[in-house]
């Protein structure tokens, strides 16, 4: 006869080490707010950064839309210039002498077309300038939406783990919430 009650040991340390059912469903609680509330910030900024580039393409396409003109107005000096030259042409073939206008008009065409063309260029700048500084703000916004998708992610494993009660399943989702959270953080300092 035995001397006294088998315990299965294997089974009561396990129980030992185990934190009670409830520190891990306060745990994973925790965790999955801290990523709910880094998730609503990562995905406030994502959307302001795409506002942000449309703003910015929306102004390098006005750009673009008043460099066409003052090329058209270029060409429109130019054509004005050949007109005179024509006319003062003309006025030589028939052998007569142009009037002193004609010359005098035609050089301040040509003049004219020189700021007109510096303008042109100026505004071609500004909007290569404003197109360039909304691509950047896109590649952030993918960013920025990436490491939200990733939190995202977390947050519903972090659900399926308080469901589930399974540690495993909480870790990964702590892994990715890190990926994301990591994501979040390189975009924001880049």
């Amino acid at each position: 006869m035995p001397e006294g009650p088998e315990i299965e040991t294997d089974r009561l340390q396990e129980t030992i080490q185990e934190p009670p059912p409830g520190a891990l469903l306060r745990n994973i609680a925790l965790t999955t707010a801290m990523l709910a509330a880094l998730g609503a910030v990562a995905a406030l900024r994502a959307g302001g950064t795409v506002n942000e580039a449309l703003v910015l393409k929306t102004e390098a396409g006005r750009l673009q839309s008043e460099a066409s003109d003052q090329w058209a107005y270029y060409q429109a000096k130019g054509i004005k210039a050949n007109v005179e030259e024509a006319s003062r042409a003309a006025w030589i073939a028939a052998g007569k002498t142009p009037p002193p206008g004609l010359e005098e008009t035609a050089r301040r065409y040509a003049t004219e077309q020189k700021d007109i063309e510096k303008a042109a260029q100026e505004k071609e700048r500004e909007r290569d300038e404003k197109s360039n500084e909304a691509d950047r703000l896109l590649e952030h916004h993918h960013r920025f939406a990436d490491s939200v998708a990733f939190i995202q992610v977390a947050i519903a494993l972090g659900a399926v783990s308080a469901l589930t009660r399974q540690r495993p399943v909480w870790v990964a989702s702590g892994l990715l919430g890190l990926i994301g959270a990591g994501l979040f953080v390189f975009t924001l300092l880049r």
